[in-house]
């Protein structure tokens, strides 16, 4: 059996997608203002669906596993919660966002009843659903952010988020709603969870962080920056010290935990790369994922050749890279098992394609290779 699925939607840049609980159906948005829902049908996938509710481009989507029901945001500052009706068909619900720039990211609570949606307005909506006039509402955490968010994870306890922005910083909030949950405990981030506030903060690095990312226990937290580096903080250890390791490879734009002492991050470099980390969060290169053979390369006429041989300085034509992904990786997720015993993951790229990965045949082929 190979080690990767491979497949396309098209040749417009997938810049986001969300996979159902069964993963039977994925929901995805080329680049534009719609979002595709597509159903596996033998090897290959089906259109189903098309969401067109937002007026500009969506830029996230989260679906949440148990209540089966999809939550949406874009550049048009909407966010739209979607729900199946009895003829089979999404129906979108308005989230009241209240916000002047766009919307970046969302991602659904573990016991979804909540979502957080990062903005360009400098400050994260945390959502909620409101009985009384059937809507969803918001509540704004805004000090002390100071530029866009680009990314969000929710702690296990279903209180505490994880925040990635512009501003290098990576930062651990409190999303305590009083009016639906129970006055939650002390964790080693911090006691005091009044809605809104800072639990831990850092940054200080060269690059806006693209992606954070807390472990199946909620005692670590990953990030990865514009300035090719992957932080890593665990509060076993140190909740002040930040175990950093700066890369010569291009940035990455997702990091996703693949076990207790394995990340995962992908990017512009458009492979996927292991790290493993020790008990004081200290993260080593493993190895890159799906290391695949050169493209062999077609024949050229003389003039061609010649041609080649002026502007590149080489007789070859080699126009296509060694990676599966032929651009940037956009988006990477957990298609089955869970953060703590990761089995498949999925990438999506600039390039139009999904890849589902066989993490566990990878993870053995991977270790030792050279980058």
């Amino acid at each position: 059996m190979s080690s990767m699925e491979q497949f396309s939607f098209g040749v417009d840049p997938i810049s986001c997608h969300a996979w159902n609980k069964d993963r039977t159906q994925i929901a995805v948005s080329p680049n534009n203002h719609e979002v595709y829902i597509y159903s596996k049908k033998g090897a290959s996938y089906e259109k189903i669906a098309t969401l067109r509710e937002h007026t500009q481009r969506v830029t996230s989507i989260d679906w949440a596993a148990n209540s089966n029901r999809l939550v949406t945001c874009g550049s048009d500052r909407n966010a739209y919660v979607w729900s199946l009706n009895g003829n089979n068909e999404w129906k979108p619900t308005l989230v009241i966002l209240r916000i002047n720039r766009a919307a970046t990211c969302v991602k659904w609570s573990p016991e979804e009843n909540k979502f957080a949606v990062g903005t360009g307005a400098r400050l994260i909506c945390v959502c909620h659903f409101d009985e009384e006039h059937d809507w969803w509402v918001s509540k704004h955490v805004k000090k002390p952010i100071r530029s866009t968010v680009t990314s969000i994870d929710w702690h296990p306890n279903n209180v505490l988020f994880a925040a990635g922005s512009t501003d290098f910083k990576a930062r651990v909030f409190s999303g305590y709603i009083k009016d639906i949950e129970d006055k939650p405990s002390s964790t080693p981030w911090g006691a005091k969870m009044t809605f809104g506030n800072v639990m831990q903060e850092y940054g200080g690095g060269g690059g806006w962080v693209h992606s954070v990312c807390f472990d199946a226990s909620g005692n670590r937290l990953a990030w990865v920056g514009h300035d090719s580096t992957v932080n890593i903080v665990n509060t076993s250890a140190d909740v002040g010290v930040v175990q950093t390791i700066k890369t010569n490879l291009l940035p990455f734009l997702n990091c996703v935990w693949a076990g207790p002492t394995s990340l995962v991050v992908g990017g512009h470099d458009c492979e996927l790369y292991m790290y493993t980390v020790d008990g004081t969060g200290k993260p080593t290169l493993g190895g890159k994922l799906a290391v695949e053979a050169k493209a062999k390369t077609g024949k050229l006429s003389a003039m061609a050749k010649f041609k080649q041989l002026d502007s590149k300085a080489t007789t070859e034509q080699d126009t296509q890279k060694s990676s599966t992904h032929q651009n940037s990786i956009t988006q990477l997720s957990i298609h089955t098992g869970a953060k703590e015993a990761v089995v498949k993951l999925t990438s999506t790229g600039a390039d139009g394609l999904m890849v589902n990965w066989d993490y566990k045949k990878l993870e053995s082929s991977a270790k030792g290779s050279k980058v």
